[in-house]
């Protein structure tokens, strides 16, 4: 075909008009994200009729973009969380439905305090909350009267609890890390009020896959992700009573699907009975997703839901009954098409698409791809080229994945869809350590920052000129958070490989990174970031983290750099780009910095967004090339 029309980066980055539709319980509503001030807030409309055409807004926020919320067991009452500026300490909001142009109120008004909730959907009424306004590494479970916003302390860290899990009618268990990375499970006695042990986990394992999932409706079990003796990660029972696992199910060749557990927003890997919390399917990931069924009855609705799109079923939502579905699907060209289908009449509808400006046949598809490395393995990679372009010689951009223990899929990606739309192609190696392809694949990066996990990027790299898909003189490379890093590794490692950069909330030093980790985050170092690059506070390691670490190698960088930066990451924080910036203009090297005071780890409002893909795409058009016909 020929060279699609230019798309605008406005039209690929603003906000959906509709998006994360969720059914009410009783079947008759549907609540959504939808754009109000150019923030997306809440609204909520009737299954009846031309869908929409009710619809009320129930939310103002007019400063940042809300992006999670959820039904109660009331009617009335919606959930929804928020932070301030990107600080990821979220605050709990109750929107009420009898009077939606009343404001929401806060139920966790408390300055500076991360919290989260659970509903307890067998106590009517009530939620569970985790939060630590007691101090920042004492997350506390209370229990929150909805209505009335009461709060009640029903679990008291002691201090080591890292993490809190709850039963539907209200069971508490905890998780703990030790010094050493050992994840320890343990269950909430309420009449002695602590913690009895019930199961431990060597830390490298649980590095690679092991972690609690969910409590069983009846509270005598936790499935969780499990490759205890295999290779890959599957769905097992950990027993309350005798604390062993039981194989619940498992794919031959695929990991349950564990981005939700990295990436909030993308579905669990479990689905569940909204009526009972029984265990209807799992979601495994290789190329494509794969959901296996375990009752009959949703198999029946699984086979009636696939025939809708032909993408991967991502968001899915039923009311009480399991009768009406709503079901949102991924697809590398058709994002987030929503339907409505009904199991009992077998009918079903369209409800909106997010971006009905954007022409599926304008967009590229992304192809799954696999990359030999220089020592033998075997890479998962997605290729996208641009439509209507011969696929040579193309200036190509190496898009990295934050994480690292993330990965790469199949599915719809504005900044994709950018770059293939101005000509260029687009690679995505999961490297060493992406999570996903079992316990040996992440593992092999254990000492492999700015060696072998960056290697398996540059093999990326030459395979793509190798088969003629790529320019070697005109190879841009382009990542967040540890694809931030990786950009500035490739640049400071390899500097002869690319010809522009673009580092966004990168790590720049590897120690100060970890040393400025907010305290939440502590405990989880050492069986992560710990065990794969290193204790700050060891001599020996110190030195082995400065010398992977782009900040001491300065001197190296002549590439084009484009560094982007939230000025409120608790995460990244803006020191690390900060320092290699001021470091950079010290030597008279030019460099383009952006920094929006009202973002944190990954911009969220449309207007931020906006503005650094307009920068983007001037950077590369300067470095790379306009498109011919631009």
């Amino acid at each position: 075909m020929n060279k699609p029309e230019l798309i605008s980066v406005e039209d690929l980055f603003k906000s959906p008009v509709r998006a994360g539709a969720a059914i009410s319980p009783d079947g008759t509503r549907v609540a959504y994200l939808a754009p109000w001030q150019d923030r997306l807030n809440i609204w909520v409309a009737s299954l009846d009729g031309d869908f929409g055409a009710d619809a009320r807004r129930v939310t103002a926020d007019e400063t940042r973009s809300i992006l999670h919320f959820s039904w109660t067991d009331d009617p009335r009452w919606l959930l929804y969380l928020q932070d301030t500026g990107g600080d990821e300490n979220w605050h709990i909001f109750r929107v009420d439905l009898d009077n939606p142009d009343t404001p929401a109120v806060d139920l966790t008004p408390f300055p500076g305090v991360m919290s989260a909730f659970e509903l307890l959907p067998d106590k009517p009424g009530k939620a569970l909350v985790y939060s630590n306004k007691r101090g920042p590494t004492q997350m506390d479970a209370y229990e929150l009267d909805i209505a009335s916003g009461d709060l009640t302390m029903v679990g008291e860290n002691p201090g080591d609890v890292i993490g809190w899990l709850t039963s539907r009618r209200g069971d508490l268990f905890a998780t703990k890390l030790n010094r050493e990375g050992d994840l320890e499970v343990l269950q909430w006695d309420p009449r002695a009020q602590s913690l009895r042990s019930i199961a431990h986990y060597d830390g490298k394992d649980y590095t690679m896959g092991m972690y609690p999932m969910v409590v069983t409706p009846d509270g005598t079990g936790i499935w969780m992700g499990s490759n205890e003796g295999t290779d890959r990660t599957r769905l097992v029972r950990l027993d309350v009573a005798d604390g062993k696992q039981y194989a619940v199910d498992s794919h031959p060749t695929f990991d349950v699907d564990t981005r939700a557990q990295v990436w909030p927003g993308l579905p669990e890997p479990l689905i569940q009975s909204r009526a009972t919390g029984e265990l209807l399917g799992v979601r495994y990931l290789g190329e494509r997703q794969v959901i296996q069924a375990l009752d009959p009855h949703f198999a029946d609705v699984l086979a009636g839901l696939e025939k809708l799109s032909d993408g991967d079923i991502g968001a899915l939502s039923s009311d009480i009954k399991g009768r009406k579905w709503i079901v949102s699907f991924n697809h590398d060209r058709e994002p987030g098409v929503t339907f409505l289908y009904d199991h009992e009449t077998g009918e079903s509808r369209e409800l909106y698409r997010p971006y009905p400006h954007l022409d599926p046949e304008q967009l590229a598809p992304m192809l799954p791809v696999t990359i030999p490395s220089r020592d033998g393995l075997d890479l998962p990679s997605y290729l996208t080229l641009p439509v209507g372009v011969p696929p040579e010689n193309l200036p190509l951009v190496l898009v990295v994945h934050g994480g690292p223990w993330a990965r790469d899929g199949w599915m719809y990606a504005p900044a994709v869809q950018l770059l293939a739309n101005r000509g260029y192609a687009v690679l995505q190696v999961n490297f060493r350590g992406s999570a996903g392809y079992g316990k040996a694949f992440q593992k092999a990066a254990i000492g492999q920052f700015a060696g072998k996990m960056h290697d398996d990027l540059i093999d990326g790299v030459n395979w793509a000129v190798e088969q003629g898909y790529a320019d070697p003189d005109r190879v841009a490379i382009f990542g967040g958070s540890y694809g931030g890093y990786a950009t500035l590794v490739g640049v400071t490692f390899t500097p002869d490989v690319f010809a522009a950069a673009i580092d966004y909330v990168g790590i720049s030093d590897l120690s100060n990174f970890m040393r400025t980790l907010p305290e939440i985050a502590r405990p989880h170092l050492a069986n992560n970031w710990h065990l794969f690059v290193g204790n700050p506070d060891d001599p020996e390691q110190l030195a082995d983290m400065l010398a992977r670490s782009p900040i001491t190698k300065v001197d190296q960088i002549r590439t084009p750099l484009l560094v982007v930066q939230g000025a409120n990451d608790v995460r990244v924080v803006q020191a690390e780009s900060d320092n290699l910036v001021e470091a950079l203009r010290d030597r008279g090297v030019e460099v383009e910095y952006m920094v929006k005071e009202d973002e944190g780890h990954g911009f969220v409002n449309p207007d931020n967004v906006i503005d650094m893909f307009n920068a983007v795409d001037r950077f590369l058009a300067r470095h790379l090339g306009k498109r011919r016909n631009a």
